[in-house]
Parts: C-alpha cells; structure tokens; sequence
C-alpha cells in the first residue's frame, strides 16, 4: 500500500510537518533564542527597508546588497498581502504558507511518498534562516516547474521563467527540459524582464552590484584561506555585499577559479544534453538537481539557505520511483544540519578559521562536492549509453592464446 494515501501515513507526516514548522516558528518569532547571531535581522531590516524602496516606485539602485532580479520584488513586498501583521511577522507567516505549498504539491505529485517526507525532514536540519529568507518562496515555485514538466512542457517553462527572475537559478531547471519548456522560459523571461523595466526604474541594476566580490567565508574556494590564514595569509575577513567574505591578496585568484569551475559545469551539462539519449520521467528532476548541485558548490557564495533549493529538487526526484539520486539525497541532507551548526550556530569559530570552524567547513563542503560528483555520475549513467563494443578482428582469439576451432 502506498503509505502518502495512507490515513496513518499521511497523519505522520502532518504530525511531524506540524510539530517541525512549529519549532521554526517559535524560533523566528523568538520565543526560543536559536543560538548564534539573530537570522531574522534580513527580514526586519533589510528586507523591511527594500520594502520601503519598492513601495515607493524604485528598485534599491545603489545599495550594492540588493543582487536580485527584478521579480524577487514580489517576494519583498509580499507581507504587505497581511497588512494586520508587521512585517516581519507577515513574511514568515508566508514563509510557512510557501513550506506547506511545497508539502502539498509533492504529496498529490500521485507518485512516491519519499519526496514529502524528504521536504518534511529536511527543511527543519537547516534551522531558522528557512524561514527568514525568500528562498523558501523561490524553492516552491521551482518544485511547482519541475512536478508540472513531465505533462506540461509550456506551464513548466512559464513557472521556471519566473524563477529564473525571481533568483537565477531555477533557470537551471531546464537542463533537460523539452524545447516547448526552453521556448515558454524565455517569452517568460522577456516579458517581465520588459514589464519590470517598464514599472520602475533600476530593474536590472543587479547585474553591476557584485564586481567588488569577494569569496564568501562559507564557499569552497573559501577553504583555501581559511587554512592560508594559519600559514601567514594577510588578508581579512568583512561584512561585504551583505556576506561575510575573504579580502586581500589572491581572492580574485580564488574567485576567477570558482568562476571557472561554474563554467566547466556548464561544459558538462551541454555535453550531457548532447550525448544522453534515453530519458524518463524522473529524468527532468534529476538533471535539474543536479544541475543545481553542480553551480551551488562551484559558486564563490555558499549560503546556508541555498540548501533549501537543493533539498526541494531532492524531494521532488524522490517523488519518481526510477530516480538515481537517492545517494545524492542523502548526502545533501546529511549536509544540512552541518550547515545549521556552521550558521548560525558556530559562526564564530568559522569567521575565526578555528579548529571548530574548519571541521565543519570542510564537512559540510565535502558532502556538498561528494553529492555533485555522485548525482553527476549517476545522470550520465542512466541516460547517456555506453559506446558499443567494436566489432571482433580476424585472428583475435588466436592471438588471445584461443586456437580456432576446426572446420574438420
């Protein structure tokens, strides 16, 4: 018996569902102070004073922190939809309104019940920050593309173009989407890239808000001057870009070669596209997580909250029995309370490139890396078939030590 259809199942995942988010509530609202710094301080204040700028016409032009484009607009002035709440208060009540979305479209995804309770799991080991930032938001409607793609190309293309202008990466769900999906992202994307441009001024100021990077204290590149700074590295680590990240000498070196590392991923999921040739339902999910994985691990920010994008295409992959990424899986969601004890919880040692802080650092980062190499394996295994056997030459077994049998 299927157990999501289950009463008894279903009621356990409403329970655990209930009881997790609950958590997560009463730590944003701070009736229990999570250790660590405050991660609701995005939502009350930046967020807040964002909120201020687009309700008054303008994207932030100027203030380098804003790095989004132009539809995650809609993400911050959302709260404003509860206007009997303050808006802190509105925005995690959404935030738990886009989990429970998520919950819903996988459990009537009609497939597996491994992909709920992957979500239900998974989304409370990356503690608070899930609910304080609109990644949460983002990830629901990149689950909503990829459960839509396999019957409905174009709806999968419309819901993945507004990801893309919502945080970029959902445009990374196309990896092994139809032509149909491709076309229906990008009339998507030019519309509202239009639309935006046309509604306020700085719609696209984004795109120069991160020439003065650097590498953010939790990336992987990021390992090369945590372990420099025991060795005499000069640099420094500063609040930057509204990050915490590594400044000084040879960053640009690391930051180019992370740069690189996206590229050459890129390289491999266009060779993929060219060379796979056998493709099922579940293969969409898997080249998207997978896809994901690959750009979130060779990206010079590493945020916590990115996670939460990884372990929603995870639980969609899930959802298909035939899926090939449940070691990957398994790994991004053994990564995660990792992630919650690096941030907040140990920040410190990780700013101070402590003993602590590097253990958990290159854990964290090595499950993340392990993840993409394996879900990259797998995804060519299974759709990219192997190159036949070249044809026997005359004499081979004779010259192998096998005499030929006789005609006699």
């Amino acid at each position: 018996m299927d157990d999501r259809r289950s009463p008894a199942g279903l009621t356990a995942l409403s329970v655990l569902w209930g009881a997790t988010r609950l958590v997560l509530l009463l730590c944003v609202f701070k009736v229990y102070v999570f250790p660590g710094p405050d991660v609701t301080t995005d939502v009350s204040v930046i967020y807040r004073g964002w909120y201020d700028v687009l309700g008054a016409g303008s994207f932030p032009q100027g203030d380098v922190t804003w790095q989004y484009p132009p539809a995650a607009a809609l993400a911050i002035l959302s709260p404003g939809l509860l206007p009997f709440l303050d808006y802190a208060s509105a925005f995690f009540v959404l935030a738990l309104l886009a989990d429970l979305a998520v919950l819903v479209l996988l459990l009537t995804a009609g497939r597996s019940p491994r992909g709920a309770l992957v979500w239900v799991a998974g989304v409370p080991l990356l503690g608070p920050t899930v609910y304080a930032r609109y990644d949460l938001m983002v990830t629901a409607v990149a689950v909503a593309a990829l459960l839509a793609g396999v019957r409905h190309p174009r709806v999968m293309g419309v819901l993945a173009g507004l990801g893309a202008l919502l945080k970029v990466w959902p445009v990374l769900l196309l990896a092994g989407a139809r032509r149909r999906a491709r076309g229906a992202a990008a009339v998507t994307v030019g519309a509202l890239a239009v639309l935006s441009a046309w509604a306020a001024p700085g719609a696209f100021a984004f795109l120069s808000a991160q020439r003065g990077r650097g590498t953010e204290v939790e990336s992987l590149g990021a390992l090369v001057f945590h372990v420099a700074r025991h060795l005499g590295w000069s640099g420094e680590v500063r609040l930057n870009y509204g990050s915490v990240e590594f400044l000084g000498p040879h960053v640009d070196v690391v930051s180019h070669a992370a740069l690189g590392l996206t590229a050459a991923a890129l390289g491999w999921l266009l060779l993929w596209r060219l060379r796979a040739r056998r493709f099922a339902p579940h293969t969409l999910a898997d080249a998207a997580f997978t896809a994901v994985l690959l750009f979130t691990t060779t990206s010079r920010v590493l945020s916590p909250q990115y996670l939460v994008w990884l372990i929603g295409l995870a639980a969609v992959c899930r959802c298909f029995p035939g899926s090939r990424m449940g070691p990957p899986a398994a790994l991004v969601l053994a990564a995660s309370p990792v992630t919650v004890l690096e941030f907040p919880v140990w920040f410190d040692h990780v700013v101070a490139s402590d003993a602590l802080g590097l253990t958990l650092l290159f854990l964290r980062n090595g499950l993340l890396v392990a993840a993409a190499v394996t879900a990259a394996v797998r995804l060519w295994r299974s759709t990219v078939p192997r190159a036949a056997a070249p044809p026997a030459e005359p004499g081979r077994d004779a010259r192998a030590g096998h005499t030929p049998v006789s005609s006699r």
